[in-house]
């Protein structure tokens, strides 16, 4: 199994997904990487201080980072490796996704908020950004086996083989059921013929080997109704698939994605296509 990338900032939030992540690892026999993106103050860098002071700072949060590391290390019994770095957040994790051929990131989410729901936080908007699997963990929530997954997609839109694959691989190594689940508005209905029959046979191809089903539904309230879908079946994982708009509907639309990795009461796994 590959890497765990942890992005941490020592917050309560990331300390949790930390935790999480950590147990997965144990479960999964695979090493985890704590990191580190720190972010020097705007009035600091202004002040034109000697390069050996940002040097003291880094070395200290690295120390702190390899204690971390240490203590993680003895308690799941795994191997825990660290980086720190004043490199921005998301082009350092997309070089640290490929040199140590991770599988996933790892990230906590806050409470929700009206002001995640509009515009999200530093971590929602990195889903909507990096181009690799984001595994966000609502503050609160410990690691279980991972039994039963739902699977929020559009159908309608098809389904990339390489998400598919990805998806089985984590449901091969947990042994766990998938739930294929798709929400259909009045709107996505008028823009599809009505004789139209969902072709789930490529889905039935790829997830072989692995328990699944499907469950479609016709609602305006997409959101909703996948929060209650998750809770029904007593999900252990939410997976969705952001898409991609252009700038102008980018003015209007909020991710579905987002606004779930906020209000989520279960760990959310983003594929990007």
């Amino acid at each position: 199994m590959k890497t765990l990338i942890v992005a941490t900032d020592f917050s309560k939030e990331a300390e949790n997904a930390t935790e999480y992540a950590c147990s997965a690892a144990n479960l999964m026999k695979t090493k985890v990487l704590l990191f580190n993106s720190f972010s020097i103050p705007l009035h600091v860098s202004n002040a034109r201080l000697p390069a050996s002071v940002f040097k003291e700072l880094l070395e200290n949060n690295t120390i702190e980072l390899k204690n971390r590391a240490i203590k993680l290390s003895e308690k799941y019994s795994i191997e825990v490796e660290y980086e720190s770095s004043f490199v921005q957040l998301r082009d350092e994790l997309q070089a640290l996704f490929t040199k140590h051929d991770a599988k996933m990131v790892i990230i906590g989410t806050s409470a929700h908020s009206l002001g995640q729901d509009l515009f999200g936080n530093s971590n929602t908007t990195a889903i909507l950004k990096l181009k690799f699997p984001v595994l966000a963990v609502p503050l609160g929530i410990k690691f279980r086996p991972i039994r039963k997954m739902l699977f929020a997609c559009d159908v309608l839109r098809g389904i990339n083989i390489q998400i598919l694959s990805e998806i089985k691989d984590v449901a091969t190594v947990m042994d766990a059921e998938i739930e294929i689940f798709h929400v259909q508005n009045n709107l996505r209905k008028l823009e599809n013929s009505s004789n139209e029959i969902l072709d789930t046979d490529p889905i039935t191809d790829a997830l072989e080997g692995v328990s699944h089903y499907y469950k479609n539904i016709e609602s305006e309230t997409i959101i909703d109704e996948i929060k209650n879908e998750v809770a029904r079946i007593n999900a252990d994982l939410l997976i969705m698939v952001p898409q991609r708009y252009g700038f102008w509907k980018s003015l209007t639309h909020r991710s579905k994605t987002r606004i779930m990795a906020s209000q989520s009461e279960v760990p959310l796994l983003s594929i990007p296509i």
